[in-house]
């Protein structure tokens, strides 16, 4: 047994898995002296544990000894092995696994350290420090240019300095349809498609006289549907949305509808008010 493997059983299992998965992941391998396949598992962790140095802390549970923490975590026959990460159970296999398939489950659970500087680059940001997050992302970028959710962070960073072309270029150089297809991507792709159609600083007043002089000036529309998406007025911004497909679905190449679907994708796709507006949008199209 090393520093970083150790025996835990249920009067310090809080200690040693719960509390310390805050620090670095913890990986419970829960085991049975009369289970061959454990006795082939149990030194290839031992090992890697040695070998990772610390980055995980491998905890060894007697499952016929701690019955209660197997019941607890649902295990039903060993070797059942559990990654923990901040108290709660993240990634787990069952079974003797061969030492380059644990390896390569390890290396989804332990951060690379391109993962490490991502993580602390957030955390300078927390802080505010937007210039040292950066160079830390560009760091993390060149140690592992596959790791794509870097420039999600970072184009983050630029999109709330103004810089929008510069966050658009970082999306756009996404590959993993992963990556790009998620959520937190979608939303600030709409985020920055809204805020580079709001960017043109006219006034709501002289665009509300110019939509009451004349219905059809669908330009008016559409820059006060930007304009008050914008500032979190949402259903006003898509009335006119509606307005816009309502009279004229060709204009700016759809656009009505188009920023329509930003406008969902902004607000995360789903909601009363997504709900709400998809069923409007719906009945504009029929």
């Amino acid at each position: 047994m090393s520093a970083f493997d150790k025996d835990v059983g249920l009067a310090d299992f809080q200690q040693e898995v719960i509390e310390a998965s805050f620090k670095q992941p913890v990986v419970v391998d829960f085991w049975a002296p009369w289970c061959g396949p454990c006795k082939s598992l149990k030194p290839i962790l031992e090992k890697l544990a040695e070998e990772f140095g610390g980055k995980f802390i491998l905890a060894k549970v007697n499952a016929d000894e701690n019955q209660e923490l197997s019941a607890q975590f649902g295990v039903r026959g060993v070797p059942a092995v559990k990654a923990v990460v901040k108290g709660k159970i993240v990634d787990e296999f069952s079974g003797a696994l061969p030492e380059n398939a644990v390896r390569e489950w390890l290396d989804r659970i332990v951060p690379s350290p391109a993962e490490e500087l991502r993580q602390q680059a957030q955390r300078l940001r927390g802080a505010g420090d937007d210039a040292g997050a950066l160079k830390l992302l560009g760091d993390a970028s060149k140690l592992d240019p596959g790791n794509e959710w870097v420039r999600v962070d970072a184009a983050e960073i630029m999109f709330v300095k103004g810089e929008l072309e510069e966050a658009r270029r970082l999306l756009s150089s996404i590959r993993n349809e992963d990556v790009a297809k998620d959520a937190r991507t979608v939303q600030l792709l709409a985020q920055i498609k809204l805020a580079e159609m709001s960017a043109g600083g006219e006034n709501e007043g002289t665009l509300v006289a110019a939509i009451e002089g004349d219905a059809n000036n669908l330009d008016s529309r559409l820059k006060l549907a930007n304009l008050m998406i914008a500032s979190g007025r949402y259903d006003e911004g898509m009335d006119q949305l509606l307005e816009i497909v309502r009279r004229d679905r060709s204009f700016q190449d759809d656009i009505g509808r188009k920023t329509l679907l930003d406008v969902f994708n902004l607000l995360g796709g789903q909601g009363e008010l997504v709900s709400k507006y998809r069923r409007l949008l719906s009945s504009a199209l029929n």
